[in-house]
């Protein structure tokens, strides 16, 4: 098998580890369904044996990275350009390489997709995989400024960022309270005195 001769652009839609992982289930599941059941066990032995490979080589391109012959480290641009990609965030993740935490990688996620879509973290459960987060810059007035494709679009960004988050949970602002008024009126008149 020879490697690809036309190599993916920087500019190119990058694919999501949701929509690969999706595809090739469903390779899969359309193997077991039309072919025998050695055929669906040799279809996902083949698939773990290539991740395997791609994750081995990921391990030593981050050793080398992490470990440059000066022991200065990795350059910052070229470790916060290759940790700030989504693509190869999300394939660090997969294979159990990303030298952030959960946290901090959510965090990258919220922050690629800030200008155009603010959202701020309101909890993760490591457990359950699930992530609430609430709609930043609302305003105070209650009303979430994020529709349907802002939240499609941060929820993508945490995905390609975070895979093991595997629920979203967008909390309801509360509605602001209403300001209390000062009352403002004449001073009652003062009693006479006598003179």
């Amino acid at each position: 098998m020879s490697a690809p001769t036309d190599r993916q652009a920087p500019h190119a839609p990058t694919p999501s580890a949701e929509e690969a992982g999706r595809r090739v289930e469903e390779v899969l599941d359309r193997l077991t369904k039309n072919g025998d059941p050695e055929t669906g066990a040799a279809a996902e032995e083949l698939v773990r044996v290539l991740m395997d490979f791609y994750g081995a080589g990921l391990a030593r391109v981050m050793h080398h990275l992490e470990r440059t012959p000066d022991g200065t480290g990795p350059h910052p641009a070229l470790r916060a350009a290759l940790l700030g990609d989504p693509l190869v965030t999300s394939l660090l993740a997969l294979h159990d390489l990303h030298p952030e935490d959960t946290e901090a990688r959510i965090g990258r996620a919220l922050d690629s997709v800030r200008g155009r879509h603010p959202a701020e973290t309101a909890g993760f459960d490591p457990d359950t995989g699930t992530l609430r987060l609430r709609a930043a810059g609302s305003g105070g007035c209650g009303c979430s400024g994020e529709d349907g494709a802002g939240r499609q679009t941060v929820e993508a960004a945490v995905s390609s960022f975070a895979p093991e988050v595997t629920t979203v949970e967008w909390a309801e602002e509360p509605a602001a309270a209403e300001p209390v008024l000062l009352q403002i009126s004449r001073r009652p008149s003062a009693p006479a005195t006598a003179s």
